[in-house]
């Protein structure tokens, strides 16, 4: 890796997201120079508010619950609890709820409540199954529960399992009908080293294991970064930190091979970062000060949860650790060094993915597993095909292939191809009844088809020096509608309108009204975001 070193601190803020020289891995789609302005014809465009007014508007929200609840027909048992609060130019008001039912969280019961200026309500829920249940004493002990999920993460070849925390009784709702279940957290480490934290949902009265999902999401790729990047660095005393003050704090460390904790935060005597050992810390930070230029310079977000404050990053996480990942408890990135420690996996595209992973926890939070998994994982892949876009490097210009630098199939094949993803031999390309058996990581594959058809179009085009050859379910010829607006349709629809419990046909419904809020119901837009569905065999 070659020698990366900063600039001043403040005089580097607007070049950081136009100055990338990265290898990239999972990424592929969105213009260089969008901004989060919205289109004059429509005023379905979010405004970008301060970690205070944020802050202040879920307040207000709260205040009213009890009152929206009983507008919107809930029982007098439930309740409502404020996630988040997003305003329109229009006035229109999107409140996102997560619901508790006799004083236990209600697991798919989030709903969002969309209010327009004229007070007109309408109510997107996750399930429209109705929350009750004949009793919330459970038959089960929580000892029983306990042994169920360690039960699930020995079948995982779990390592260092340990169920330590006692179950959490909730209300399970996310499938068919309501039941009272304990909610059992076993944390311990997986197969290939990653951090475990895996979520095990238990039948309160019966035993049977509901559901079990592993809250540690990971990603692969190899930084080989060419040239100086800018950081924004924090001066103290007579040296520097990796602090980035003008993103919310960021900051990042040092786990020197440990697997626990945050390290040391990385210092030195100059602003001029170029050892050894600082090359993957430089290469972290810079990835995280870009995909938050992108996510506040082109979707208008201010961090990852919206709120203006930084997350952190770890690196050399660790023995020969060949992957990174997003974990939202710690609210952090973390890095492994790859192969005997030789290559750090710091890449840009690994940071914006991963990253984009708490943007959909901290929003529609959908379910990693069958369709709404397949949905999180297109989530990141879009959002990080944005962000290489969005960096405008011509030492690695955007394209719709994933992981295309890394030759992680050492054949010189990318990692996921969004053209038509059936290349990488095992993701869909279209949407059918089986797709919520597949792996997430496959089930991905239609979603990312429809980001690159809404983008682009179907048929042979040649896009950057890339040849693309993008094939209809139903032989149909899509025309795009251009990367900015198939980004900021896909945002609107995550951040407003999609639920824990999203598939691809509620996708497709969540997409068309964000394009009506954005550019209107008779736009030529709307009607692109419908062929494109179409084109999936999403209808």
């Amino acid at each position: 890796m070659s020698s990366n070193t900063s600039t001043s601190r403040k005089t580097t803020l607007r070049a950081a997201a136009l100055v990338a020289s990265a290898t990239m891995v999972v990424i592929g789609v969105q213009t260089g120079s969008a901004t989060a302005s919205a289109d004059k014809s429509s005023g379905g465009q979010q405004l970008a508010l301060s970690a205070g007014q944020k802050a202040s508007a879920i307040r207000d929200a709260q205040g009213e619950a009890s009152s929206t609840a009983a507008k919107i027909g809930l029982d007098g048992k439930e309740k409502l609890v404020v996630r988040d609060v997003i305003k329109d130019a229009d006035g229109t008001v999107h409140t996102r709820y997560e619901r508790t039912y006799d004083g236990l969280p209600v697991l798919g019961g989030d709903l969002v409540v969309h209010q327009k200026k004229s007070g007109a309500r309408d109510v997107t829920k996750a399930t429209d199954a109705e929350i009750a249940v004949p009793s919330t004493k459970p038959s089960l002990a929580p000892s029983a529960a306990k042994k169920s999920a360690l039960s699930a993460a020995a079948d995982e070849k779990t390592a260092k399992a340990d169920a330590g925390q006692a179950p959490r009784k909730v209300i399970w709702a996310a499938q068919g009908k309501p039941v009272l279940a304990y909610e059992t957290t076993v944390t311990g480490v997986q197969k290939d080293g990653t951090p475990s934290k895996l979520q095990v949902i238990t039948d309160a009265n019966t035993g049977k294991k509901l559901f079990q999902n592993e809250t540690v999401h990971t990603g692969t790729g190899t930084s080989t970064y060419s040239g100086t990047v800018p950081l924004t660095t924090t001066q103290s005393g007579s040296g520097y930190t990796l602090t980035d003050g003008a993103r919310g704090g960021h900051k990042t460390y040092d786990l020197n091979q440990s697997e626990s904790g945050t390290g040391t935060l990385f210092t030195n005597s100059s602003d001029v970062w170029s050892a050894a050992r600082q090359k993957a810390g430089v290469d972290a930070h810079y990835g995280a000060a870009v995909t938050w230029d992108f996510y506040k310079n082109v979707l208008g977000r201010s961090g990852i949860k919206g709120d203006g404050k930084g997350a952190y990053s770890r690196v050399h996480y660790g023995n020969g650790y060949v992957n990174a990942f997003w974990d939202d408890d710690c609210f952090c990135m973390t890095y492994g060094d790859g192969e005997n420690n030789a290559n750090p996996l710091t890449s840009l595209d690994v940071a914006a993915h991963e990253m984009s992973h708490g943007v959909t926890s901290a929003t529609a939070n959908l379910r990693y597993s069958g369709e709404s998994g397949g949905l999180n994982e297109a989530t990141s892949d879009i959002f990080g095909t944005a962000a290489e876009f969005y960096a405008n490097n011509s030492t690695d210009p955007g394209d719709y292939l994933i992981g295309e630098r890394i030759n992680i199939n050492g054949d010189g094949t990318p990692l996921r191809y969004m053209d038509k993803p059936s290349k990488d031999g095992s993701s869909r390309d279209y949407w059918s009844s089986s797709l919520g058996n597949v792996d997430v990581h496959y089930s991905s594959g239609p979603a990312n088809h429809f980001y690159y058809l809404l983008s682009e179009g179907s048929g042979s085009k040649v896009i950057g020096g890339v040849t693309y050859n993008s094939p209809t379910y139903n032989n149909s010829k899509v025309a795009g509608i251009g990367r900015d607006k198939a980004t900021k349709i896909w945002y609107k629809a995550l951040t407003t309108y999609f639920t824990s419990t999203t598939n691809y046909k509620a996708a497709r419904t969540g997409t068309l009204k964000a394009t009506a809020d954005l550019y209107g119901a008779t736009s030529a837009e709307y009607k692109a975001v419908n062929a494109a569905w179409a084109a999936i065999n999403v209808k």
